[in-house]
């Protein structure tokens, strides 16, 4: 059987496949988009990042909140998978099947990115009120959670209050959504901080299994988070990063809209932002990529 006869869909970076009534398989490609569109340029090794960071952090935020990832072993894979083993080792997650929530729980720890551009015309982030004065990439008083739209394809998320989450899913929801990410938030901060290494914001997915709130998707990896060399970190400049704001500040650098199609990268551009990455895992694991690849 082909991979393409249990292919359910494929978003911007993952492609879904059908594995029983009970679990999928995410298998993370090589393809990077920025401002929600797709470059036609892929970034080696990208998804086995991806893969292998999620698994680290899935493993180590356990305590905080159930997850959906049961493994990421191609030996453990179903039969109608392993002639593809290959082309899947080191970035398919066998995960179970959940109701995702239609919310990305996004937790900015510092004023960067759009919150920045948003701050210095309104004094506040995502409709947040914030204190007078602050600068570029300054650290926020406290972690603020700021929850967003999952949009579709070629679509993009729209940042909503937290009364919008309660009026779509309810109060007790809402509130689990909104501590659990700030407590994710607080323990990968602080654990990468042990790794010489600032987490500035990232975003999280949740869905519900029998009920119950798991953590999904992808985790604390440099596509859904911001992080940034901790001593080369000075407010009021626009620090390095081991994400993809490289290839943000690239294509825009050479004049690119944002608007579809997106352009393609240089060499020197995939080269730079595949090292990113591969030194995200490697800080923050403490174990070579090379070991993992070796182990998946």
């Amino acid at each position: 059987m082909s991979l393409d006869e249990l292919h359910l869909r494929s978003g911007k970076v993952r492609d879904l496949y059908e594995v029983d009534e009970d679990h999928l398989l995410l298998v993370a490609s090589d393809r990077i988009s920025t401002y929600d569109v797709v470059h036609p340029t892929p970034i080696p090794d990208k998804g086995r990042v991806l893969t292998g960071l999620s698994a680290f952090w899935f493993d180590r935020l356990a305590g905080i909140v159930d997850h959906h990832l049961v493994s990421t072993s191609v030996d453990e894979l179903p039969a109608a998978f392993q002639p593809h083993a290959d082309e899947l080792r080191g970035r398919s997650m066998l995960c179970r099947k959940v109701d995702i929530v239609p919310f990305e729980c996004v937790v900015r720890g510092y004023l960067v990115g759009s919150g920045w551009k948003e701050y210095r015309e309104h004094g506040t982030v995502c409709g947040l009120a914030l204190p007078e004065g602050l600068v570029e990439a300054a650290q926020l008083p406290q972690p603020i959670f700021t929850p967003a739209t999952k949009a579709e394809e070629g679509e993009h998320d729209e940042n909503v209050s937290y009364e919008v989450v309660v009026a779509a899913v309810g109060e007790d929801l809402a509130s689990s959504l909104r501590e659990t990410s700030l407590a994710l938030y607080a323990a990968g901060a602080a654990y990468a901080a042990e790794r010489g290494i600032i987490l500035a914001d990232t975003k999280f997915e949740f869905g519900l299994l029998d009920g119950q709130l798991v953590l999904a998707d992808e985790v604390l990896t440099p596509d859904s988070s911001r992080y940034w060399p901790a001593d080369e970190w000075a407010p009021g400049t626009s620090p390095p990063s081991f994400d993809k704001q490289y290839v943000r500040d690239a294509v825009t650098s050479a004049g690119w809209d944002k608007q579809p199609p997106a352009p393609a990268l240089s060499e020197s551009v995939v080269d730079a932002t595949r090292q990113r990455y591969v030194e995200a895992y490697e800080r923050l694991t403490g174990r070579s990529f090379d070991a993992w690849l070796a182990s998946a």
